[in-house]
């Protein structure tokens, strides 16, 4: 388990990492996103002990990283953005180098590394000269040193870098096989990659924690039967004037256009499907399709990335709903405040 408590990192007047908190559990596929200039890899860095916070604490496997950072490190596999390799080295060579630092037993250590270039797909690269390689090839490399040592934490920044295609459909099945027994956090600006593979995402924003749910419920949350999506049979006037007799609707824009039909999107002031669909078939144009508008993660990342902060501000609005009376639960007594109420009822009869 990592736990990052109030972390905070300052260049001069600017936080680059502002009082963030967040707990990453044992077995996910921990997603991180936010646009450029967000934190994320500062928050890495700070996470695998490369760089020090101005504030707060990283525990990772309740190793403190200020405190213990080899007890820390000893927990974590990293792979930065940039891949720290030796270009005048070999595959082999490298990969060796980074064993012994790594201090991987010696009866273990050819075992280790041979699974590291099985997974990763290195076989007939091992004698190659890494500064020969592909772009695509040396981020393997980098995640082959990653993975070696099979530490119980690994965390890849922007993993799928440079590689093609097919190279990314290896990658992310790697992902999914190490997270079976390892903690996998990951970041990357490929929305559908951290849709198809994490379990967890994190959401920052001007190195502020903004959300922390699945990619699933976020989603969830940010759909609205306030918004609709319609399809209708006919021109981009006959619409408008069915839409000038439905109350309610506050703006529509049209979306797409073909010779006969329009798609649109509507914000309403509620759910008003059945006026729509009453104002539609009493005009004799035909409805083909009317739902609400559901919310995709690139949809959840726009919104509370957004550059107006009134627009994120809203977004993040929708993540903090409050529970219904009847979904919260009965708040237990603390057996503290139980024991005092016993001690005050004995008082009381001892007068």
């Amino acid at each position: 388990m990592i736990e990052v408590k109030n972390l905070v990192k300052r260049y001069g007047d600017h936080n680059a990492v502002d009082h963030l908190s967040f707990t990453v559990g044992d077995g996910q596929i921990f997603g991180f996103l936010g646009p450029n200039g967000a934190g994320k890899s500062t928050t890495m860095n700070m996470m695998t002990g490369y760089l020090a916070a101005t504030e707060g604490d990283v525990i990772v496997e309740g190793h403190n990283v200020l405190d213990d950072p080899e007890g820390a490190k000893k927990c974590i596999g990293y792979l930065p953005e940039i891949p720290p390799l030796y270009p005048d080295m070999t595959v082999m060579e490298y990969l060796r180098f980074c064993a012994e630092l790594k201090k991987i037993d010696k009866d273990d250590r050819e075992n280790q590394i041979g699974k590291a270039i099985a997974l990763t797909h290195l076989e007939d690269m091992v004698n190659r000269l890494i500064k020969n390689l592909s772009k695509g090839y040396r981020q393997r490399v980098g995640l082959a040193q990653a993975i070696l040592g099979f530490p119980k934490i690994i965390i890849l920044d922007e993993p799928t870098v440079g590689l093609d295609p097919k190279q990314v459909v290896e990658i992310r099945a790697l992902i999914r096989h190490l997270a079976e027994e390892h903690t996998v956090i990951i970041s990357s600006h490929i929305l559908s990659e951290i849709r198809a593979v994490c379990d967890h995402v994190l959401i920052i924003r001007k190195g502020k924690f903004v959300a922390c749910d699945t990619p699933e419920n976020l989603e969830e949350m940010l759909s609205s039967s306030d918004q609709m999506e319609l399809l209708a049979k006919g021109s981009e006037e006959t619409v408008e004037q069915i839409l000038m007799t439905v109350d309610g609707i506050q703006r529509h824009t049209f979306t797409e256009h073909t010779d006969d039909t329009v798609r649109m999107t509507l914000a309403t002031s509620g759910d008003l499907r059945e006026a729509l669909f009453f104002a539609f078939a009493k005009a004799n144009c035909p409805l083909l399709e009317i739902k609400p508008r559901m919310a995709s993660l690139e949809d959840v990342f726009l919104d509370l990335t957004d550059d107006d902060d009134a627009v994120a501000a809203e977004a993040a609005k929708l993540l903090k709903r409050e529970p219904a009376a009847e979904e919260i639960p009965a708040q237990e007594v603390p057996a503290a405040e139980e024991t005092e109420k016993k001690e005050g009822k004995s008082d009381e009869s001892n007068l």
